[in-house]
């Protein structure tokens, strides 16, 4: 049998939990795989694009447990009532090989990205910062919103976005949150202030949704919308100028804003900065970017934490997934009493039989 944590049960855990406390739990269990970088298989997702979106199968694995992410970007979907991300994943025995766990991971995958970001942004913002602008109010940003108040001690935000139901959505949700809003008339004018800028628009281009201008000294930009090849946030002259911290050198380079760089352009692995092998921050004025694209490890991380919470309890069931004989040799032996039936048949030469 396999634990299973569909949709209800997720909603279930996470509102019995709380998002805050999922939060720093996660965050702590994320700070202690990154700790153990190298006993990890790494590798860049594998990706299948069409002319619409991407569909990606994300795979790691510790040595002990195996986890893997299935998930799609399709920023077309909205305008058909369907979400731009989804997701689900599975965590697995490396010694038998079988899946221990199955959960969805749309929702999962929003409090990983929020949390991975606030995990950078306490590691590489001014430790005085208290105003984030968000530049794009879609799915992902009340779940950044409250990590950065959980992780960073972020109090007040400012907000941009082209659709202006997203910064109503994003408006509504946020009174219930408790966060303080302010509404800018432009990109503009929602980072005048900030101390860190979080990028996290849909669209699958190379767009520029930060212009060099908009970049003062001691800002951190958080870019975590541009995660495929031929899709990017940032002005290159800003990476020109800052220092870029980034997940696994390897897939960033494909798909995140260094892509627009030289291959040799510096970037640091954010594990680095954990185990204390590279700087951080190390100046109030200076600029720091962290260009996240989200990777296997980091769901990994939200698979293990999620089923050490939620097995033997009410958050999850299980499910029949793995066929299991009597004889492990014996496979057939599970079909061939209850679905199949041999049934005479005539031919010119005698009878014979068949299975239907």
């Amino acid at each position: 049998m396999v634990r299973f944590v569909d949709v209800a049960h997720m909603r279930e855990w996470v509102a019995s939990t709380g998002v805050p406390s999922i939060i720093r739990g996660m965050s702590q269990y994320m700070e202690d795989d990154f700790r153990r970088w190298d006993e990890f298989d790494k590798s860049p997702r594998v990706a299948s694009h069409s002319n619409v979106g991407v569909i990606e199968l994300m795979p790691t694995s510790d040595g002990v447990q195996y986890g893997f992410k299935y998930v799609n970007g399709h920023p077309g979907n909205p305008a058909a009532g369907l979400q731009t991300v989804t997701a689900f994943g599975v965590l697995a025995d490396v010694a038998s090989g079988y899946p221990i766990m199955w959960s969805e991971m749309t929702i999962l995958t929003a409090l990983r990205t929020a949390t991975t970001s606030a995990m950078a942004a306490r590691l590489l913002a001014r430790s005085d910062s208290t105003t984030m602008a968000l530049i794009g109010t879609g799915t992902q940003a009340e779940f950044q919103s409250l990590a950065f108040r959980e992780l960073v001690g972020i109090s007040s935000l400012r907000i941009w976005d082209t659709d202006p139901a997203a910064m109503e959505k994003f408006e509504r949700n946020a009174a219930a949150l408790g966060l303080e809003v302010y509404r800018a008339s432009s990109a503009h004018d929602a980072v005048t202030g900030a101390d860190i800028i979080t990028t996290c628009t849909a669209d699958k281009q190379l767009a520029t949704v930060l212009t060099e201008d908009m970049i003062v000294d001691g800002v951190h930009v958080n870019a975590i919308g541009g995660d495929c090849p031929g899709k990017t946030e940032l002005d290159a002259q800003i990476l020109h100028r800052a220092d870029i911290f980034i997940e696994f050198d390897e897939q960033t380079r494909i798909e995140g804003e260094i892509q627009q760089l030289d291959a040799d352009h510096p970037a640091t692995e954010l594990w680095q900065v954990l185990c204390g092998d590279a700087p951080g921050r190390v100046r109030a004025d200076q600029i720091t970017v962290f260009d996240s694209v989200g990777f296997a490890i980091e769901d990994f991380t939200a698979l293990r934490y999620v089923d050490d919470a939620v097995k033997g309890t009410r958050f999850c069931t299980e499910v029949d997934l793995i066929a299991d004989p009597a004889d492990p040799k014996d496979l057939f032996s599970l079909v061939s009493d209850s679905t199949l039936a041999v049934e005479p048949v005539h031919s010119a030469g005698g009878a014979s039989a068949v299975i239907r």
